[in-house]
């Protein structure tokens, strides 16, 4: 059943600073609204309970990609069309740009955005697993000013974030990289095109000589929320590959993560799946 649009009320401030002045002094009751994607499935469903938005698409302060020496950033409103149409993003972070490309079809990727992708907290999002990898950070803003938290503490819980009710994610800080990381992302899916992923791996590691200098193990699907696999990450860091370490990586892999069963797929086939994944990316030249 369709949602009755005259229900719904949006607003769409001319700067930043109102959009938050406007969070800040009714919190809770304005939920900022970016690209849609996910938000109006809930209203073509009639499932979106949330009344009262305030739209950032047109909030120039929210895009962008900038580059320093120790940093690329970029603006919650960045697109994944605009992931996948940066050099430095397609270069630099690979597994970000994959994730882009893997996220919908090109109406979504136009208006999908990266800051709504990480705001709606869904485990299963295509994005968060390659953020995780390169250990980004965000820039929560709102009237009383910004604050910087690790990716990797933003969820707490399934559909549960660190965001206060009058805050936004601005922007996304991504650490430059010294050469030398060899990367890998794989999305799991029922067919290639526009699924919902059962599993999804972004991987990267610096070797030197066969020996594992540093891992970054991240999935999604496997856990109530976007998951940093840091004791398999220990597990492999200083370690000289070899079939009995990558056999105590899928074993550790799998008690790390906690999937479910659903109507994808069960939790005994994404636990293999994603310890086959890891071993595909340890294993291969």
């Amino acid at each position: 059943m369709r949602a009755f649009l005259r229900d719904y009320q949006m607003v769409a401030p001319q700067t930043l600073q109102d959009a938050l002045d406007l969070m800040h002094y009714e919190p809770g009751v304005w939920k900022p609204f970016s690209g849609g994607t996910d938000l109006m499935v809930l209203l073509e469903a009639g499932r979106l309970m949330h009344k009262k938005f305030v739209s950032l698409w047109g909030l120039g302060e929210l895009r962008g990609i900038e580059e320093s020496p120790e940093f690329v950033t970029l603006g919650a409103l960045t697109t994944y069309s605009e992931v996948l149409a940066s050099p430095t993003i397609v270069n630099q972070y690979p597994l970000l740009a994959r994730a882009a490309g893997e996220t919908g079809g090109v109406a979504t990727q136009n208006r999908g955005t990266l800051g709504g992708n990480i705001v709606n907290a869904s485990p299963a999002a295509d994005s968060p697993p390659a953020l995780l990898a390169y250990e980004a950070d965000l820039e929560l803003v709102s009237a009383e000013g910004p604050r910087w938290v690790p990716y990797a503490d933003f969820h707490t819980g399934y559909k549960t974030t660190v965001l206060a009710p009058h805050e936004i994610v601005a922007r996304i800080r991504l650490p430059r990289r010294k050469p030398g990381w060899r990367e890998y992302y794989r999305k799991v899916g029922t067919r290639k095109a526009q699924a919902i992923s059962k599993v999804c791996l972004a991987a990267a590691a610096l070797r030197d000589q066969g020996r594992i200098i540093r891992m970054r193990l991240a999935l999604g699907s496997v856990a109530p929320a976007p998951l940093r696999c840091r004791h398999t990450e220990i597990l492999l860091e200083g370690q000289r590959l070899s079939p009995s370490l990558v056999a105590k990586a899928r074993q550790q892999l799998m008690a790390e993560i906690s999937p479910i069963d659903d109507l994808r797929s069960t939790e005994m086939y994404r636990r293999r799946v994603a310890a086959n994944l890891l071993e595909e990316f340890l294993t291969s030249p």
